[in-house]
């Protein structure tokens, strides 16, 4: 059986996406010229600062495209569903966000987005425009500690992106835009549960098969497979399995102070997603962690994915301040 979407035509969904959201946020967002993949911050790129540029497929909504304005990406290059976008576009938000400080390109460790946006990196070189990679590697479940650089970037995104964005709206150097991207993805940790499949617009057939009463803890946004697969378990015992794994590798002192997502894989819905929130901060308290800044919600989805998946950014003062900083996006604001 196909699953029920409200969409036209399945070929032409990510475009009447992007012309919707542009059409519901003019003031923050438009795309660039002859390149509607391309969206482009209204008040984000400024001479002397370092460019932020994102992007990644779509169907994580509201990853990418929600986090592009003043204070957080300037730019973002979106490509079909659970596709990497094309070299073109990468290129044409490189070019939008240039301010001739250079430009950082951030964007989940997936093999096709590293190949366009490194094809990207180098066309924009041919137009003078430096551009640095940090790939975001937030994903636990992903690859053990040791190989961390083959990691997939997952809902940590929100985090390492916000931090990235401040930095650069600060107007610090590139290098130092680029060392504190680095550090908040190397203090970022994310753990995620799937409870059913999505299915994309152009088959509207489920990708994958899980039972009625299993869940499978570990699995990519895209139904890449997780570490283990059982019955399905409570909410306090599912948050638990996941908070076991961040905090063994994240390590944290009592006293030490982090930030939480606890962020919906697309059609669980809030009631449940508080209720892993509510059990997060227990477990944190008990090992004497303070919780500096929560958010919970749809921040990086699987389309109609069941599940939900939690994320730890471990702050220092230099990570808090950039957390702290206020931005104005489409779908996000802060400060």
């Amino acid at each position: 059986m196909q699953t029920k979407k409200i969409i036209n035509d399945g070929n032409r969904t990510v475009d009447e996406m992007l012309e919707g959201i542009l059409a519901a946020h003019p003031r923050h967002l438009t795309s660039a010229e002859g390149s509607p993949r391309s969206i482009i911050a209204r008040d984000g790129p400024r001479d002397g600062k370092v460019g932020l540029v994102i992007g990644g497929g779509s169907g994580h909504e509201p990853t990418f495209l929600g986090f592009v304005g003043k204070g957080l990406a300037d730019a973002a290059a979106i490509g079909n569903v659970f596709a990497s976008p094309p070299p073109d576009p990468i290129l044409e938000c490189a070019k939008a966000a240039s301010g001739g400080a250079g430009v950082l390109f951030m964007y989940g460790n997936y093999a096709g987005d590293v190949m366009n946006f490194d094809m990207a990196a180098e066309m924009a070189a041919m137009d003078d425009i430096e551009v640095r990679t940090v790939l975001t590697t937030d994903d636990v479940a992903s690859a053990p500690r040791d190989q961390r650089h083959k990691r997939r970037g997952v809902a940590g995104n929100f985090f390492i992106f916000k931090a990235a964005g401040a930095a650069c709206d600060r107007m610090l150097s590139f290098d130092e835009c680029e060392r504190i991207a680095r550090k908040a993805n190397d203090h970022t940790f994310t753990m995620g549960v799937a409870l059913s499949p999505c299915s994309l617009p152009q088959t509207r057939r489920p990708n994958f098969e899980i039972g009625p009463d299993e869940m499978e803890i570990g699995m990519g946004i895209h139904g890449e497979p997780g570490i283990a697969r059982g019955k399905l378990k409570t909410a306090d015992e599912i948050t638990d399995e996941m908070l076991d794994k961040i905090v063994d590798e994240m390590a944290p002192a009592r006293g030490d102070k982090v930030a939480v997502l606890v962020n919906s894989l697309g059609s669980t819905p809030l009631m449940e997603l508080y209720i892993m929130n509510r059990r997060v901060k227990r477990r944190l308290g008990d090992i004497g962690v303070s919780v500096h800044a929560t958010w919970v919600g749809n921040y990086c989805t699987s389309l109609e994915m069941a599940g939900a998946s939690v994320t730890l950014m471990h702050l220092d003062d230099e990570l808090q301040t950039m957390l702290d900083h206020p931005c104005d996006c489409a779908m996000f604001r802060a400060g």
